[in-house]
């Protein structure tokens, strides 16, 4: 290694020491007990809850795919789907967190699942096994994703060994996670949305640089047909550019709607300290959302701009451009040692947010084993001590079959990640939504919604999807409105929820409006 990478490996390595710091200080404040492991003790302030939710949101998918779809077609492909990513952002937080927060508090529910079958009677666990069930298929191979990609991140840069390196950046996951919690994932994942911002702008600013100055990167964009247009998408290996259709604005704005039912994100608004913070957690959550993504998509455009003067290779296709920042990032280490740093810390940022993200997708499958399925559905009863040990082992478990399925470096875990959205938002969100802010709404509706809605996310996906034109549309959404159909329609045609369900639906309801 050359004294650059050297300068990068020790910003990480510091970087990486500081989370598992943070975990050994979140389990000294820890009072114990699953209910702080899973949900903090329900103490989180605005700013963590705000931040934490949407560092975990954002993924890689913030500093790489977005930037590489920009890079590679231009501005209506990536901007369509950040203004719907920033709309669900937004309805999310003023729709259901401050509700979420108030009513899972009232109804005792520390995890999705438990929310869900407390919040409906079900006295026979049915859904909130099923629940637990869909959490734990859909978050394995996307947590995975999340390991697969520190591994690949220090084989391209470093050459090291994917394998070894994989491993070693899901330790430092687990062992943070399993000695603090929800604290620890969520102060750590604070500080990774601090880490993340910070590389956002290094990035734009040293990228425009390079590139010859702003009036360079709008020339330059401005010379591919479609690249800054909202309704033609372009291509910078033919020159080319083709329709950006209704049906392909719809299908990406849909992505929004998988917020209501992300279970990392509704854990966040459950551990919340108090209901009134929420609007402060919403401004800060969504102003940071649309200007991260907003930096993300510019910085797609001026990456085409540095390739063009020749300092960073030109990418021939949308999934190599997702390496833009990283190419980026190696250009300035090469500057002096303060820039070597300052290029580790960037890395360091796109490491924060695969951490950010399978972190909590480890706390909530984990969760849904330990909680859900070992002692509600299978009624194992243990100390609360046992309670913790199973907590943390389940962490271990699930963390080892994420690594399983990410061992192959060639895998493409990455293809899952879009598939896994559709399937929570299409499974947990309209149940969520009718839980929520439908009293008539019972536990057959939700059931059939959560199996409704599951099913159509494969049947859409593998056999109508593939038939193009009018069929090609995101499955999110038509399994989302099949699922919404399914509560309605079975919740009426089936017996009304119990008074004792009712009334406590009125009390929220009363609650809400008066916090």
């Amino acid at each position: 290694m050359d004294s650059a990478q050297i300068c990068i490996v020790l910003t990480i390595a510091v970087y990486l020491i500081g989370m598992v710091y943070v975990g050994v200080r979140c389990s000294q404040k820890s009072t114990g007990g699953s209910g702080e492991f899973y949900l903090g003790g329900r103490s989180l302030g605005p700013v963590v809850t705000a931040m934490s939710a949407e560092a975990s949101d954002m993924s890689s998918w913030l500093l790489m795919g977005l930037p590489g779809v920009a890079y590679f077609t231009g501005v209506a492909n990536a901007a369509w789907t950040a203004i719907g990513l920033a709309v669900g952002t937004y309805l999310n937080w003023l729709l259901v967190a401050k509700r979420l927060r108030i009513y899972s508090e009232e109804i005792n529910a520390i995890t999705l699942p438990e929310f869900i079958s407390k919040r409906f009677r079900d006295n026979g666990k049915v859904l909130l096994g099923i629940a637990a069930v869909l959490i734990l298929v859909f978050f394995i191979p996307y947590t995975a994703s999340g390991f697969a990609a520190v591994g690949k991140l220090f084989h391209s840069l470093f050459g090291f060994d994917y394998m070894t390196t994989m491993v070693v950046g899901a330790a430092v996951i687990i062992l943070y996670t399993i000695m603090g919690g929800f604290l620890a994932v969520s102060t750590t994942d604070l500080i990774q949305s601090i880490v993340m911002s910070i590389a956002l702008v290094i990035v734009l600013v040293f990228g425009i640089s390079v590139a010859g100055g702003w009036d360079a990167v709008c020339e330059n964009a401005k010379a591919i047909p479609g690249y800054l247009s909202m309704t033609e998408v372009g291509n910078i290996k033919t020159g080319e550019s083709g329709p950006y259709s209704v049906i392909s604005i719809i299908s990406t704005m849909a992505w929004g709607l998988g917020y209501f039912g992300m279970p990392h994100i509704l854990l966040r608004f459950m551990g919340i300290s108090d209901p009134k913070k929420v609007k402060t957690s919403r401004r800060i959550g969504s102003i940071w959302v649309v200007i991260s993504m907003a930096v993300a998509v510019i910085i797609g455009l001026v990456g085409y701009s540095v390739s063009k003067t020749g300092s960073i290779v030109t990418f021939d296709n949308a999934s190599a451009a997702e390496a833009v920042i990283v190419q980026i990032a190696n250009l300035l280490s090469h500057h002096g040692v303060a820039a070597a740093l300052v290029a580790g810390l960037i890395l360091a940022g796109i490491l924060a947010s695969t951490m950010s993200t399978a972190d909590s997708q480890l706390l909530a499958a984990s969760s849904s084993v330990s909680e859900d399925l070992i002692r509600q559905v299978f009624g194992v009863k243990m100390s609360e001590k046992t309670t913790m040990w199973v907590a943390r082992g389940t962490v271990v478990a699930i963390s080892a079959v994420a690594m399983f399925i990410a061992r192959n470096p060639n895998s493409s875990v990455f293809g899952i990640v879009s598939f896994a959205w559709a399937g929570f938002g299409a499974t947990f969100a309209p149940v969520m939504l009718a839980a929520l802010f439908w009293k008539r709404a019972n536990r057959w509706g939700a059931l059939a919604g959560m199996i409704s809605g599951g099913i159509m996310v494969f049947v859409w996906h593998y056999m109508v999807r593939p038939l193009g034109g009018f069929w090609d549309i995101y499955e999110l959404l038509p399994s989302f409105l099949v699922a919404v159909v399914c509560i309605v329609v079975v919740s009426l045609l089936t017996g009304k929820p119990e008074e004792d369900t009712v009334r406590t639906f009125h009390k929220v309801s009363a609650a809400c409006r008066e916090k």
